[in-house]
């Protein structure tokens, strides 16, 4: 095996990071992941993620994790209510949706993000993260590298893996390139407790999700685990709308008036999110890779997910991408198809940049039905349609 001896220092602990030090360890591989949380429990993690049978679950298959994520996932967390500006119903599958359908192409089951970082974390070896890790730079150091971080320690590795993010300082040691802004931009914001806070949304919630359609603009929202919700007011703007809006993100009465005036042909119901979140929200703007993306591989060094091929939200690709890198990746790094590790590298590389393009121009293609005039018409054909 080209990895036999070899030090792998998997540079951020998400999703990605953690299904790659697990597949790596299942074959006797020496792997520590670098991350930059101060502990496990140092971040409150995002929206529920929904799984694809042939990229997410592919990776937990693998790990042999399974059965630990069904005995986890959020059963029923996948039914899914298209409504429009006036919260009105015009898609519904609650009654139809099967309650446990693995194996099936279109069953994309969800689990909350807390709930599979620490199936990931338990899985691993003892000592394998080390937390407290935030990634500053690196140098060539004999045959590996040297890495360095924020909090004045150092590390030694024979191959450095970037599953750091979009905004990666890993990525550009591989590659100038650069993700472009698509237009869009997404302002989250979450609620707690929402049967309590937000007794109206919850209810039509129902376990699921919502996606709300009108005048170009979307509200989205799923419930966690825990009963909170999350939620995304999103709409096609400026790439600097969130630095100059003027709008203070810690001021719940002024995003609300802000949602009053740009969604002003929206339903009274919308006003219980914002009136009841948390803040501060958080304005996310949209971006996407090159589609022509190109480097030469090296012989230590590469990079999954995110820090590879950041894209649109639009087709609940992201994790099942960066889980799916795990899995060729680790597949390539313990082949013995290969004479050397920059041909196994650059394997998994060209191939993951072909899907990876796919993917986030059908994600992009998403976000522009998504975000047309003619949105709610273009997602009930889509769910009403083979794609269902």
């Amino acid at each position: 095996m080209l990895i036999n001896n070899k030090s792998i220092a998997i540079v951020g602990g998400g999703p990605g990071g953690l299904t790659l030090a697990r597949l790596l360890q299942l074959k006797g591989a020496n792997v520590k992941v670098f991350e930059r949380d101060l502990n496990k429990n140092a971040r409150v993690q995002g929206a529920s993620l929904d799984l694809h049978d042939n990229s997410g679950l592919a990776a937990l298959r693998k790990g042999e994790l399974l059965e630990e994520f069904k005995q986890n996932y959020l059963v029923g967390a996948d039914r899914e209510l298209i409504v429009n500006e006036k919260a009105e119903i015009f898609f519904s599958d609650h009654d139809s949706k099967y309650e446990e359908n693995f194996g099936h192409q279109h069953f994309r089951p969800e689990i909350d993000r807390g709930t599979l970082r620490r199936i990931l974390l338990e899985s691993l070896h003892p000592e394998t993260v080390v937390w407290d890790s935030h990634f500053v730079s690196m140098e060539k150091h004999g045959e590996g590298w040297a890495l360095r971080f924020k909090n004045n320690t150092a590390a030694y590795a024979d191959i450095v893996i970037a599953c750091d993010g979009a905004n990666s300082k890993i990525h550009p040691y591989i590659t100038d390139s650069k993700a472009f802004y698509t237009g869009i931009t997404m302002l989250e914001g979450n609620i707690l407790q929402a049967r309590e806070n937000a007794p109206t949304i919850n209810a039509l919630l129902n376990g699921g999700k919502i996606m709300a359609f009108g005048n170009k603009k979307n509200l989205l929202m799923g419930q966690k685990g825990n009963g909170d919700i999350g939620f995304y007011a999103s709409l096609k703007t400026d790439e600097n709308w969130a630095a100059n809006s003027g709008l203070d993100y810690n001021d719940k009465s002024q995003i609300t008036d802000w949602f009053k005036f740009t969604y002003p042909e929206w339903a009274p119901i919308w006003l219980e999110l914002f009136e009841n979140a948390e803040t501060p929200f958080i304005p996310r703007p949209i971006y996407c890779i090159p589609f022509d993306q190109h480097w030469e591989a090296q012989s230590n060094l590469t990079m999954i997910g995110d820090a590879a091929h950041v894209m649109p939200p639009f087709a609940g690709e992201g994790v099942n991408m960066a889980m799916l890198d795990a899995l060729e990746l680790s597949e390539c790094l313990t082949s013995d198809q290969y004479k050397t590790l920059q041909e196994a590298i650059s394997d998994y590389e060209i191939r993951m940049r072909k899907r990876a393009a796919h993917i986030a121009k059908q994600s992009l293609d998403n976000g522009e039905l998504m975000h047309a005039e003619n949105a709610l018409e273009n997602m009930l054909s889509f769910f009403n349609g083979p794609h269902e």
